[in-house]
């Protein structure tokens, strides 16, 4: 039976290009490349199955969902070292150049369905994320986390000697002077969609910042108007030694724009390899208090109608769906 690994290149993640947009691509891996006793060699990876729903796996809006999942994945140049065979890539610049998109497929004559395309690049799970399927983008985002810990776990944190993969299948690494052994790491993060009625037309509006990390407003001088709005998105943050969930929430809005909170409770949670955080959604209540800033955070933050949103994060992330639930209970549908 043939065994396929996705490639990746630090977070973006070998695609090939067709007429639905970029899809993960999967390589033969020769048999001797999947053996138990290799599979947690420098640069290689098994994935744990998606916990994703089948109706989340078999999107009906992605022709591409079909599409079986690999169990593996490998780094380009673990590909290299061991002579894997990879298709012909486009670098970054080739990327950027032609400007690819799905009528460049359309417009050449290229038809969908079995045809073997040959565009590929490696792209940005931030790109991918809006369009893949939940079980899909879940085992990207586990592959980027697996392959970076693996990368930072080669020598041992408290005596610095080399470390070597854990016997039985454990995900461990282990020091061999200390017996010291280091598990891959997950950093919670809380981040909260807090609402409130507009106290002048009674409509219900949410509370959203710009962070500084989300950049400037720039506008040319020969534009009347900035070519992209400024992104706003949700209070988040981590969690500290010591805190629940729920205490971290009430934390982080309080330091971030004064404000004090009521109706707090969860809602949902995704994986974010940024670097490897899991992100914990909760939903609040407006409870007091005027919002001052923590201005080496945010440069702006106010309740906006649900009607008349600013630009917000994309589809795929945990805000756009706080956001979106939300707006959705008012009866209002949001673009992606």
């Amino acid at each position: 039976m043939m065994t396929c690994a996705f490639v990746l290149s630090d977070e973006t993640i070998l695609c090939r290009q067709t007429p639905n947009g970029w899809w993960p691509l999967q390589v033969e891996l020769p048999h001797s490349d999947v053996s138990s006793e290799q599979a947690y060699q420098l640069g290689q990876v098994t994935l744990f199955d998606s916990l994703a729903l089948p109706s989340d796996v078999n999107d009906a809006n992605n022709a591409n969902a079909v599409t079986i999942q690999s169990s593996i994945a490998i780094t380009d140049d673990y590909a290299i070292a061991h002579n894997i065979t990879l298709p012909s890539i486009l670098d970054t610049h080739d990327l950027e150049s032609r400007n690819l998109d799905s009528r460049d497929l359309e417009n050449s004559g290229i038809s969908h369905g079995n045809v073997e395309y040959s565009i590929n690049a490696f792209i940005a799970y931030r790109q991918l994320i809006t369009q893949l399927p939940i079980a899909l983008a879940a085992q990207l985002s586990q592959a980027i986390q697996l392959l970076r810990w693996q990368a930072d776990t080669r020598f041992c944190s408290r005596c610095a000697a080399p470390t070597v993969a854990a016997k039985c299948g454990e995900r461990a690494m282990v020091c061999d002077v200390c017996r010291l052994r280091q598990y891959p790491r997950v950093q919670p993060c809380v981040i909260t969609a807090i609402t409130r009625p507009n106290p002048q037309s009674g409509e219900m509006q949410i509370l959203l910042a710009h962070h500084h990390r989300h950049g400037q407003q720039k506008t040319a001088p020969h534009l009347l108007q900035s070519s992209q709005p400024l992104l706003y998105g949700l209070i988040a943050g981590f969690v500290e030694v010591g805190e629940s969930l729920e205490h971290a929430v009430v934390r982080e809005v309080a330091e971030e724009v004064g404000l004090s909170l009521s109706d707090i409770h969860y809602v949902s949670s995704q994986p974010w390899p940024f670097p490897s955080n899991l992100m914990l959604g909760f939903r609040a209540s407006y409870a007091g208090g005027d919002i001052v800033l923590q201005e080496d955070e945010l440069s702006h933050a106010d309740f906006f109608d649900l009607s008349k949103l600013p630009r917000i994060p994309f589809k795929g992330s945990i805000a756009y769906e706080l956001i979106a639930q939300i707006a959705n209970e008012q009866g209002i549908s949001i673009s992606p």
